[in-house]
Formats: C-alpha cells, sequence, structure tokens
C-alpha cells in the first residue's frame, strides 16, 4: 500500500490545505493528515476540533485518515510506515524554507518529500490570513469549507470556546 501524510497545524483549514489533500488521495492509497500539535502556539481551535473540521472537510475521500501527532514528523511517519512526507508550495518563499526541512527529514529518517505547486486560486492563502480577515468581518466564505466557516464564525463570536 503507497502510504503518504500531508502535515500541518490547519487552524483552521482552508481550501488550499483541502486542494493539496484531493491531490494527495489522487496518487496515493492512503493519505493520513497529521494534525500538528504545537504547545508553544497558541491555536483558535484545539486540536480535536482541528481534526474534527479536518475529518469533515474530507469525508468524501475513502482514502484519507486524520491524526494528531507531536514531535518530529519523521518520528510520525517511522511509527506508521508512511515514506512520503506531501506539502504544498504557495511561492518560492515557501520553497526555501520547505527544502531544508525535506533535506533534513531525508537525512534523519530517509522519508522523502513531494512538493505539489498550490492551485494559483489559492497561492496566497493561509489559515493566518483567513483568521484575520474574518476578525475584521471580511468574507472568508469562498476560501474555507461552509462547516468551517460556521465555527469560526462562532468562535470569533465568541458563542463557543
Amino acid at each position: 500500500m503507497r502510504k503518504a501524510v500531508c502535515p500541518g497545524s490547519f487552524d483552521p483549514v482552508t481550501n488550499g490545505h483541502l486542494d493539496i489533500i484531493s491531490r494527495a488521495a489522487a496518487l496515493y492509497d492512503e493519505v493520513t493528515v497529521a494534525v500538528l500539535v504545537n504547545r508553544s502556539k497558541e491555536a483558535l481551535f484545539s486540536v480535536d476540533e482541528r481534526m474534527d473540521m479536518v475529518r469533515e472537510a474530507t469525508a468524501e475521500y475513502g482514502n484519507v485518515v486524520v491524526e494528531s501527532f507531536t514531535g518530529l514528523l519523521v518520528d510520525f511517519c517511522k511509527a506508521r510506515g508512511i515514506p512520503v512526507i506531501i506539502k504544498g508550495l504557495r511561492a518560492v518563499s515557501d520553497f526555501d524554507y520547505e527544502l531544508q526541512m525535506a533535506q533534513m527529514n531525508h537525512s534523519l529518517a530517509g522519508v522523502e518529500t513531494l512538493f505539489l505547486s498550490t492551485n494559483p486560486l489559492y497561492s496566497f492563502l493561509s489559515s493566518s490570513l483567513v483568521k484575520e480577515v474574518a476578525a475584521y468581518g471580511g468574507d472568508v466564505s469562498n476560501l474555507i469549507p461552509q462547516s468551517v466557516a460556521r465555527r469560526l464564525s462562532r468562535r470569533l463570536r465568541g458563542e463557543i470556546r
């Protein structure tokens, strides 16, 4: 079975993330979406909420599973027999950073990294930008799944904590 992982914070998951995940799901038998637990960074949504949002958004793909991880991604990959990390690239600046990570991951554990160029529709998109625009009342409904838009709106209005 050909396995790959799509790692990220997904705080929240965007249509750009889903573009990469769906394309990975077409290439591999099993794609694990690995939601990062970063204790040094305060997220808007808990890891469980982020996992739920990713599960809802990827429900149509029978070969996508969602898990969380802490520590080194390569350790997560080795424990699950995943030989490939898939990363989306929006711009050259992404490549500079991601290439270093790919080389480090390969040297640590022999895990390969496959770069997918982001659909130009999403080349500007990031979770941070979505949160910032939404916090100022901007319309982000075309940038994130509807279920995520509802949760984001409720969180920003203080209806859910």
